[in-house]
């Protein structure tokens, strides 16, 4: 199997990504470990990767709209 081919826009933000998946993941309840998470569904990873993406657009909108 072919590793990850995702790269990083700005490498130095890796550590404050995954801290911010960890926590989102805490958030909405799935039960996220640092290590093989293989046990959990496309449905619960996806949550979480759903829900970083709505939090930070609206991190940006607020950030574009001066507030």
């Amino acid at each position: 199997m072919a590793g990850s081919t995702n790269k990083a826009a700005v490498p130095e933000a890796k550590g404050a990504l995954d801290r911010f998946k960890y926590e989102v993941a805490s958030e909405i309840g799935v039960p996220l470990t640092d290590g093989y998470n293989g046990d959990l569904t496309s449905r619960q990873n996806g949550s979480v990767g759903g829900e970083m993406v709505r939090k930070m657009i609206e991190a940006q909108e607020r950030q574009m709209s001066g507030k």
